[in-house]
């Protein structure tokens, strides 16, 4: 399995997500496995933009490759994704 990592901080709790961002990780939380979802609750596309900068402050990681479409990045919801949520 091919996972990009992403190098986080304790400073990333101190900013915490915004608004879209909260909702993304939020809906990890009932998930099984804290799996993140793909596409909004509206069938669109969640931004690539919310996606990394939820990777990059830890919130998020990557889980695994989707073999059927590679450009789609299947994560899930880390503990400090958890404890930000908690926070906000």
């Amino acid at each position: 399995m091919n996972v990009k990592k992403f190098e986080t901080s304790e400073t990333n709790l101190v900013n915490g997500p915004t608004n879209v961002q909260i909702k993304w990780l939020q809906r990890g939380l009932d998930q099984a496995g804290g799996k993140l979802p793909l596409f909004d609750s509206d069938g669109q596309k969640i931004s690539s933009r919310t996606i990394n900068s939820c990777l990059k402050k830890g919130w998020a990681e990557p889980w695994f490759n989707n073999p059927i479409k590679p450009d789609w990045l299947v994560c899930r919801l880390t503990q400090a994704g958890r404890q930000a949520l908690v926070q906000k």
